[in-house]
């Protein structure tokens, strides 16, 4: 199993603190207790409870959200709370029994068009994985069960998850008016049943957790820093809203020539290729001038 991570993240309520986790600790499931009477069903929130500033606590997929009474401020305390999770959750500590209630939210799964006419949206109101995951064959799809499932479609090519949505490219033996309520349903049903997206010890995991990436970017040069943060900026959030993802690759000094890898409905779409690729070329020459001439871009 791997190591459990909590990272900190501010809500837009000063009183209430998320507490991220780097793996899914519910099966899509939300549970909320307002005391520890309430929380007789989860032994984490009931140690949480003791903590006397402790008004709320709200367990979701992947985060444990903790509403204070005014008595302290987060920024006393929240560093402590971090690791007090983080050591419970590595030590095998019992997040919710069995027996627990959750909040029933119904699952519901939309589609939407991306600029391939190859691939489609499948977004779900969950959070599904915590990084993106990019599977063209059901052998390299081991790690996810989710992916793996719909490879046994005769018409899905690839699989690529963000966020809160799985981006599929078909064959062309396929139109999508006759396979997306397949999909759909299949995939909402998936997620009803609690079952795992991705294996928690699925190696990208591990390779792109955040103590990773911080520590990768800190060992870039300059340049590449502000490629990377330009692309997260400018034109990932882009990217993602049509289905697919970029990944910095690299920048060579010499010739100025910066790599970027495309991922998910932005992969293997010639026409999307070429206009991101030109795209995001036109974007780096203005705000790097002189350091960037040609962008190369990879379909993942």
């Amino acid at each position: 199993m791997s190591t459990y991570k909590i990272s900190i993240q501010n809500t837009s309520n000063p009183t209430i603190l998320k507490f991220d986790v780097n793996q899914f600790i519910t099966k899509h499931q939300n549970y909320e207790y307002n005391n520890i009477d309430e929380a007789k069903d989860s032994p984490l929130a009931q140690q949480l409870f003791y903590l006397p500033f402790v008004k709320k606590v709200y367990i979701s997929s992947n985060f444990i959200a903790i509403e204070r009474y005014n008595i302290v401020e987060w920024d006393d305390v929240k560093d402590e709370v971090a690791k007090q999770i983080e050591n419970y959750l590595n030590n095998d500590g019992v997040i919710v029994t069995e027996t627990a209630t959750t909040q029933k939210v119904p699952v519901t799964v939309y589609t939407e068009s991306t600029p391939n006419p190859a691939a489609l949206k499948f977004v779900a109101n969950k959070k599904l994985v915590t990084a993106t995951y990019d599977y063209d064959s059901i052998e390299k799809a081991k790690t996810s069960p989710l992916a793996t499932a719909l490879f046994h479609f005769p018409f899905v090519k690839s699989v690529f998850f963000d966020e809160n949505y799985i981006s599929i490219t078909k064959y062309d033996i396929a139109e999508w008016n006759d396979i997306t309520v397949e999909l759909k349903d299949f995939i909402k049903k998936y997620i009803e049943e609690g079952k795992n997206i991705i294996d928690p010890n699925a190696p990208e995991v591990i390779e792109k957790s955040t103590e990773k990436v911080e520590q990768h970017f800190e060992n870039l040069d300059t340049t590449s820093q502000e490629i990377i943060n330009i692309l997260e900026e400018y034109v990932k959030p882009a990217v993602a809203s049509d289905g697919g993802n970029i990944q910095f690759e690299s920048y060579d000094e010499p010739s100025k020539s910066v790599k970027v890898i495309l991922q998910g409905a932005c992969s293997g779409c010639p026409s999307s290729t070429f206009t991101l690729k030109n795209g995001i070329e036109n974007m780096l020459k203005e705000m790097l001038p002189g350091r960037v001439n040609t962008v190369v871009a990879i379909n993942g």
